[in-house]
């Protein structure tokens, strides 16, 4: 009978208490759980006088199964396990083999598989043995609309606060990538003085270079307001660091934001919590929607997603032959306001 994939914080909880399984397949599209706890056991399996006898690292571009295989089946020298880490496991060919060594593992290795950036054909054989035998754990992407949660969590485990607009700074700057997330946060915790209990705005702009007051969450407050002096001094902004505001993540901010406010529009109920349920958005922003809706009508909010879309067109070369970022800008700028 098959085994369940197993939890990443199971696995942790495992590995502290020194409970080894002989197989580990780690896969998925986030790398940075599978890193964590490859690195996890690289580091914390055996002693630094252990590793050089009994750990060895082969990278998957290198190695066929076979070798694996024949790695695997070598006894410990200085300790109690054989640590034998296959990074980049996904350039692997020849898998198949593989069904032999599952079918009677030795005890004493422990055989870890990364395999990043997708999982193999589940159908096959010898995932089918893998899953009898192996303790497999699927790292998926985090959607957009999680990230915010994430960093929350991610701070309160470090027993740091830190303020929603923080949160939604990093979000845009950073997205969806977990790794970068989790070295600039590092970050912040470290440098933040001992005696500021949350990491605030002025902490991310002071560290980590995004500009408090010259983002895209300002300029979506500079146009829920209607402020066009603001917008368009965001907009100057954007175009003189273009490497720190991509016209493209801009496009795609407003565009998510105007589509959300689509939504808002027509949900039968506006309550605080049913908003951030249905657009998964943290309640602390369900005031920037009511906000806007009152200021963007439903017919207006479909011509402003209609005008990013020509805008993002036109950045990409569409019917423009010569129309620079910081002028297209400020054309759907003035569109959005008029």
């Amino acid at each position: 009978m098959a085994k369940q994939e197993t939890s990443y914080e199971q696995i942790l909880t495992d590995l502290r208490k020194k409970t080894y399984s002989p197989v580990y397949f780690l896969m998925g599209e986030e790398p940075y759980y599978i890193d964590y706890l490859s690195d996890f056991i690289q580091n914390n399996v055996l002693n630094e006088t252990e590793k050089e006898f009994d750990q060895t690292i082969l990278y998957g571009k290198d190695v066929d199964i076979n070798t694996v295989i024949n790695a695997a089946k070598r006894y410990p020298m200085m300790s109690p396990y054989q640590v034998l880490i296959i990074k980049e496991a996904q350039l692997i060919k020849d898998w198949d083999n593989l069904v032999h060594y599952l079918s009677n593992p030795l005890k004493s290795t422990i055989l870890v598989f990364c395999y990043k950036y997708g999982t193999p054909d589940k159908r096959k054989k010898w995932f089918q043995e893998l899953q009898k035998t192996a303790v497999i754990y699927e790292s998926v992407k985090l959607r957009d609309y999680e990230i915010e949660a994430w960093i929350s969590r991610f701070c309160k485990s470090k027993n740091v606060g830190i303020d929603d607009k923080a949160v939604a700074m990093l979000k845009d700057f950073l997205g969806t990538d977990l790794s970068k997330l989790v070295n600039e946060l590092d970050k912040l915790v470290l440098t933040k003085p001992a005696d500021m209990p949350r990491i605030t705005p002025d902490l991310v702009e002071k560290n980590i270079g995004i500009s408090k007051d010259y983002n895209v969450f300002e300029l979506q407050a500079a146009l829920i307001s209607r402020d066009v002096l603001k917008a368009n001094r965001i907009i100057q902004y954007f175009s003189e660091n273009k490497k720190a505001n991509p016209m493209v993540l801009v496009l795609a901010q407003l565009f998510k934001f105007f589509s959300e406010l689509m939504l808002y529009h027509y949900l039968p109920d506006k309550s605080q919590g049913a908003v951030a349920s249905e657009l998964k958005i943290n309640p602390y922003f369900v005031k920037d929607y009511q906000k806007a809706s009152q200021v963007f009508g439903a017919w207006k909010t479909m011509n402003i997603i209609s005008y990013i879309r020509e805008t993002d067109a036109r950045y990409k070369g569409i019917d423009n032959p010569s129309t620079d970022e910081a002028d297209l800008l400020i054309e759907l700028i003035y569109k959005i306001l008029h």
